[in-house]
């Protein structure tokens, strides 16, 4: 589950049109003038504003843009950062400090650059590392991509033996919280020990320990981890969501329920009402997508039956190692197309959806089809023997 809400929207985006896209009605020449076929005229990208002169008030453009980040006045470090790099191009602190002052100001595709031309100049400094492991595994949208760059980033920080006793628990915390959204639970705990070993009152590191444990299935570990979150500030919304969750799984409804509507009071845009169909209409959404498959995949269907459930069970959970996350779509159980089984379950095969889990990852009706689509794809693909990394670079994670 991502730090940055519940849903995991896996919308398929048909048709979207790179740079311009042509006029649908083709431009008629006049009589006697040749047909030329004509490019459309490029869209101007929009020209930012001048930086102003840095005022470094008698110090170095980069200490003047260190001590402006310092005091938070990002605009200003963002001018001195800017003449810092004009000045010494081939300083990778100046350019560390103007991708902090960019990503400060949200203006990240900007920051992306900096830092990578920081990074490219000199990959260890600690700066650099810092700053573009926050920008991409906790700025920057939520995507595989980003918040494997993240870890990578944080992970080559902690590595380095010179990392200062300051900075050490800030890579923990930015790589716990890109493993977490990787489904890496159990290197985000141990990173998420590391910062409080250090910190015990970061209520950061606490709130991934908190989603660490949940993920590896150390339910009641993770039911005391959240209650001591509800009172945060910035967390009680998640500490709520989380503990209604657990509640859900001991069949504890009612209170699940109050702890469910406790979190959309506090954040009802992460946390909207879900669209969940009843039993019946989910049997039935499950059956049509089932029929909408192709002809091919619906032969490997044969003998395997896809089973519409409510919330996957402590067993199939702990089945390996490490455990699967409580918040699994679906399931594919059993060894793949080829391989024999090897157990006495019949069938030795079978594919789960699950009710609850698919109604919490979406918004709307419309949104629940899609991803019952999308997650009997995945596990399609795993009965096809495909492993969730291949799966995830097909665009069905």
């Amino acid at each position: 589950m991502s730090r940055r809400g519940p849903f995991a929207l896996c919308l398929l985006l048909l048709g979207a049109c790179q740079r311009t896209c042509p006029s649908s009605t083709p431009a008629v020449p006049d009589a006697g003038t040749p047909a030329v076929a004509s490019a459309p005229m490029p869209v101007a990208a929009p020209v930012p504003e001048p930086i102003p002169t840095c005022r470094a008030e008698g110090a170095t453009p980069l200490d003047a843009a260190l001590d402006y980040l310092d005091d938070g006045k990002f605009p200003e470090a963002l001018s001195c950062a800017a003449q810092a790099s004009a000045l010494e191009p081939d300083s990778a602190a100046a350019h560390a400090a103007r991708g902090e002052a960019l990503a400060a100001l949200n203006r990240t595709a900007e920051a992306q650059v900096a830092y990578a031309r920081a990074l490219a100049i000199d990959p260890g400094h600690p700066d650099a590392l810092l700053g573009a492991a926050h920008l991409y595994a906790v700025q920057l949208p939520s995507s595989r991509e980003y918040d494997e760059l993240g870890a990578l980033y944080a992970e080559r920080g902690l590595s380095q033996a010179h990392v200062s006793p300051e900075q050490l628990p800030r890579f923990a915390l930015v790589s716990a919280m890109a493993l977490n959204d990787l489904g890496q639970a159990s290197e985000a705990l141990q990173r998420a020990q590391l910062v409080l070993a250090r910190e015990p009152n970061n209520h950061e590191a606490a709130y991934e320990k908190a989603l660490a444990l949940f993920e590896l299935c150390r339910f009641a570990e993770a039911r005391a981890a959240f209650s001591g979150l509800v009172n945060d500030l910035e967390r009680g919304a998640h500490a709520h969501y989380h503990l209604g969750l657990l509640l859900e799984r001991e069949g504890k409804w009612k209170q699940a329920q109050t702890h469910f509507d406790k979190a959309r009071a506090l954040a009802p845009e992460d946390f909207p009402v879900p669209p969940t169909p009843t039993e019946v209409e989910f049997r039935e959404e499950v059956a049509r997508a089932v029929a909408a498959l192709s002809e091919d995949m619906r032969k490997d269907l044969t003998g395997v039956p896809v089973r519409a459930e409510e919330l996957p069970a402590d067993a199939d959970l702990l089945s390996g190692e490490p455990p699967l996350s409580p918040s699994i779509l679906g399931l594919f159980r059993g060894p793949p197309l080829g391989e024999p089984c090897d157990g006495t379950e019949t069938p030795c095969r079978s594919v789960a959806l699950y009710r609850l889990n698919l109604a919490r990852a979406v918004r709307s009706r419309e949104e629940l089809r899609e991803q019952i689509k999308v997650t009997l794809l995945h596990e399609v693909g795993h009965l096809r023997g495909e492993d969730d990394q291949e799966l995830a670079a097909r665009g069905l994670e």
